[in-house]
């Protein structure tokens, strides 16, 4: 069975364990999920199946969107989110639906991908958690410099891909072993033990754990 589901970050509670203890959640309202293509090696070059989530007008999509929904007469609803999982043995059919009680149970240790938040230009203090200059001996504007970037004649530049100040976050962002706390089927909910990446309403894909 394939291990991975299309959904949308709620956001962020907590539950209780049985000793009592706070457990922080976030709750992701994952699928239903739709396969609208399936991949094989002999007509992609490898093994994937395509999911769609995130039922919207028909408006909402492009004609070739739209078409891409309805060959094969699968007549799916519009989907506006599609993403691919690279899995070999699913026993998947384009058409099926997938909700979040049929591929993932409470106690197992999933992946979640998502983008992280934008925030703009940022400096290195900010961005790559550098130390800054020091806080006394004379210093006024130093603080939170990045310092020396480089040496003087030789290279006489900046390499390529030093840390800096720049745009920080909107990146895709996996974070990885986060344990299943919470199932609720009849309201597509799904619980990770965990912060996850993006806002509210961010869109995710939780795959099973890669790193167990």
């Amino acid at each position: 069975m394939l291990k991975g589901l299309i959904g949308k970050k709620v956001g962020m509670t907590q539950i209780f364990d049985e000793t009592g203890a706070a457990v922080p959640v976030t709750l992701i309202e994952a699928g239903p999920c739709y396969v609208t293509q399936v991949r094989t090696k002999d007509s992609s070059g490898y093994s994937a199946v395509q999911l769609g989530f995130g039922e919207v007008k028909p408006k909402r999509l492009t004609a070739g969107q739209l078409g891409h929904l309805k060959r094969n007469n699968m007549n799916l609803p519009p989907l506006r989110f599609l993403r691919e999982f690279r899995e070999k043995e699913h026993g998947l059919a384009e058409g099926d639906v997938l909700k979040v009680d049929q591929v993932f149970t409470v106690g197992e240790i999933v992946d979640v991908i998502g983008t992280s938040k934008g925030k703009g230009f940022a400096g290195a203090v900010k961005r790559h958690h550098f130390a800054g200059g020091p806080k006394t001996h004379g210093q006024s504007d130093r603080q939170r410099a990045p310092g020396a970037r480089s040496s003087g004649t030789t290279p006489g530049r900046v390499f390529k891909g030093s840390r800096g100040a720049g745009h920080l976050g909107n990146e895709r962002v996996t974070v990885q072993n986060l344990r299943v706390v919470l199932v609720d089927p009849e309201r597509n909910l799904l619980g990770v033990r965990g912060a996850i990446p993006g806002p509210k309403g961010g869109v995710v894909m939780i795959k099973g754990a890669r790193k167990q």
